[in-house]
């Protein structure tokens, strides 16, 4: 069983994900309402985790049989109600706005009710998980678990324990989201986490191209998806440096920096220290990652053949002369 503070999109979203894979949740809306307010809040939530439960079996998720029992795994909770609603869950999940103002009497609210050895987690993108430890009663038992929209289809949930944080707890966390399908990972409390962190550097440089005038927003949207998102569904962004080589970016960022201008685009010192020490990628069988011992022609086969799955979902393979 888990909890999800915040009956919102968030909350709702991973309520979805949490009774997909079997478990019961309890959806606890924050807000103070009369019951009639209430009432009409709970049936907009579940109606709208219908709609969505819907749309999933028309993807060949869940047959239509199937949307009713998930359905009923997940009760939404007044207020009011949160000491019953919180009383031996083992995780609980904070899903309010990102305030300090929300957050911290909703942190307040499950450290008054839940049980001493629960797992607590807010699921911010923004605020650091160390500035939000002080305000939980079992600061050892907190961390951040930031899930990507929609959280019911994003396999990603980036953890970020605090300094205070249980290794454990970290660990226990890990392990529930992998069995429901999830792809954690863990990285430490800085602004942005992982994924935020690069999608501000390339979102804000497309919207730059569109204000420079170098390409419509049309065409630079094409090149992300079958360019750049192409590669890196397959790839990920260190291994693709090793793939081309370190150096190759090296002399890129290089190029880049002198005929902008712009220091945004020099590239960081680990680059420059990994051509120092010869680690620049699949040619010395170690870079960002290492490839000693490892079958490299087996290896690039295997991802050149996620290239070739990923031309077949976008329907974009080479016509045949």
């Amino acid at each position: 069983m888990i909890a999800a503070v915040g009956a919102g999109r968030m909350g709702r979203g991973m309520a979805i994900a949490f009774a997909f894979a079997g478990h019961d949740v309890r959806l606890i809306d924050v807000k103070q309402r009369d019951p009639d307010a209430f009432e009409a809040l709970s049936t907009i939530a579940l109606d709208e985790i219908r709609t969505t439960l819907t749309m999933m079996s028309g993807f060949g998720m869940l047959t239509g049989d199937e949307i009713d029992p998930v359905l009923s795994r997940i009760r939404v909770f007044p207020v009011s109600d949160a000491a019953a609603a919180l009383a031996g869950v083992p995780v609980i999940f904070e899903g309010v706005p990102e305030t300090m103002e929300a957050k911290i009497p909703a942190l307040a609210l499950i450290s008054e009710h839940a049980d001493p050895d629960a797992i607590i987690a807010s699921t911010t993108s923004t605020i650091l998980s160390n500035d939000l430890q002080p305000h939980v009663s079992y600061p050892e038992r907190f961390l951040n678990a930031h899930w990507l929209n929609p959280a019911y289809l994003v396999p990603l949930v980036e953890l970020s324990p605090g300094d205070q944080t249980d290794p454990d707890v970290t660990d226990a966390l890990k392990a529930l989201l992998e069995r429901i399908g999830k792809v954690p990972v863990v990285c430490a409390a800085s602004p942005g986490y992982i994924v935020p962190r690069i999608q501000a550097l390339a979102m804000n440089e497309a919207a730059r191209l569109v204000e420079e005038g170098v390409a419509s927003a049309e065409d630079i949207d094409k090149a992300t998806k079958y360019g750049f998102g192409f590669r890196f569904a397959v790839l990920g962004l260190l291994e693709f440096i090793d793939w081309g080589g370190g150096d190759i970016l090296f002399h890129a960022s290089r190029y880049m920096a002198g005929a902008t201008g712009e220091d945004r685009f020099a590239a960081p010192r680990i680059i420059e220290d990994n051509m120092a020490q010869g680690r620049t990628g699949l040619r010395d069988r170690k870079g960002f990652l290492d490839y000693d011992g490892m079958d490299v022609p087996a290896y690039k086969n295997e991802r050149l053949a996620g290239f070739v799955a990923m031309l077949r979902h976008l329907d974009k393979l080479p016509p045949k002369g």
